[in-house]
């Protein structure tokens, strides 16, 4: 399956010229999943990927910059005449939000699924699972884990073939756990097949402090993107405000063992350089994505991590959604 993540919005609570606010959006096969929507996510999907036909949407809280981009989309997938259903994912609250936004974008055709999910929980998908996380802010507030499921380990064909299995009908069947007759007596999967091999996994914190949560969710994970609102002179008012030093973020991302560190969320107080700066000193793996830049996520055993600036404009070319035109 392939899985890379497109930076839609990377800035802080108030967008610039150069960073929209949180928007995140997974490809992983076949689906389109968005973590946050914040003001803008349409035109930036529409600058870069296309405006996809997402899946779900997951909301990590319920401070504005975090979900005010959705009015736009749901109403502009209903100008598309889009049919299928849309599932929204958020902590508690989700209802109460989507009253008060109702009555900005006003009556569509088609169906909203809105889920509230508590922390610990899952929302199962065919090879992978969305799982929320409790992190600390200044209000109810949650992570998103994408953790895709264990996959069998290697098959030994040649192995196989040494103890008498002959049909390759049946190197199917071991492949799936069944016991076969072979020449030599019956085989069985373990005898010929690898050890388990770890799926992969990508973590999305929202608006956080560092916390033990995040530290959990985080265990070696390919990517983890993170809150790095402040440079570590404002330690005190990170703390304050339920945010994360950039040097934090790095700090867990190393305690964790994860492969790759995003930074966003960096206030416009600062140069990201000099922050990004102050999180490679803790975890060298890190870097501060741009707005349309896209991390590709291959098997663990196949290479690292790749960091593609600008890539999710090229994204485009692979995506037969029409940019909608004015009504």
């Amino acid at each position: 399956m392939d899985l890379s993540v497109a930076f839609l919005g990377t800035g802080g609570s108030v967008p610039s010229a150069r960073r929209a606010t949180a928007c995140v959006l997974v490809r992983a096969g076949g689906e389109r999943i968005l973590v946050d929507a914040g003001e803008g996510a349409q035109r930036q999907m529409m600058l870069s990927t296309g405006l996809v036909q997402l899946d779900e949407i997951y909301i990590t809280h319920y401070h504005a910059d975090h979900y005010l981009g959705l009015p736009g989309l749901l109403k502009t997938y209903d100008l598309q005449e889009r049919r299928r259903p849309l599932r929204i994912i958020g902590p508690k609250g989700l209802h109460g939000m989507f009253e008060a936004l109702r009555r900005i974008f006003g009556k569509i055709r088609y169906e909203l699924e809105l889920v509230e999910l508590a922390g610990g929980e899952a929302v199962e998908h065919d090879g992978f699972e969305m799982r929320a996380f409790d992190v600390e802010h200044r209000m109810p507030a949650q992570g998103y884990a994408f953790v895709e499921a264990e996959r069998p380990g290697r098959f030994d064909a040649e192995g196989a073939r040494k103890l008498g299995v002959t049909d390759e009908r049946d190197f199917g069947r071991l492949q799936r756990g069944e016991t076969v007759s072979a020449e030599n007596g019956e085989v069985t999967p373990d005898q010929v097949m690898g050890d388990p091999r770890a799926g992969r996994k990508i973590v999305v914190t929202g608006d956080t402090a560092p916390c033990e949560m995040t530290r959990v969710a985080a265990h070696a994970a390919e990517l983890v993107i993170h809150d790095g609102t402040f440079a570590t002179e404002e330690l005190e008012r990170a703390r304050e405000t339920g945010h994360s030093t950039a040097r934090q973020a790095a700090e867990l991302a190393a305690e964790a063992e994860a492969r790759m560190l995003a930074l966003v969320h960096v206030s416009t107080r600062y140069n990201v350089s000099a922050v990004l700066g102050e999180a490679k000193e803790a975890f060298p793996n890190s870097f501060a994505p741009r707005d349309f830049d896209l991390v590709e996520i291959p098997f663990p055993e196949r290479g690292e991590p790749s960091l593609i600036e600008g890539g999710a404009k090229q994204l485009r070319e692979a995506t037969s959604e029409p940019i909608p035109q004015s009504h």
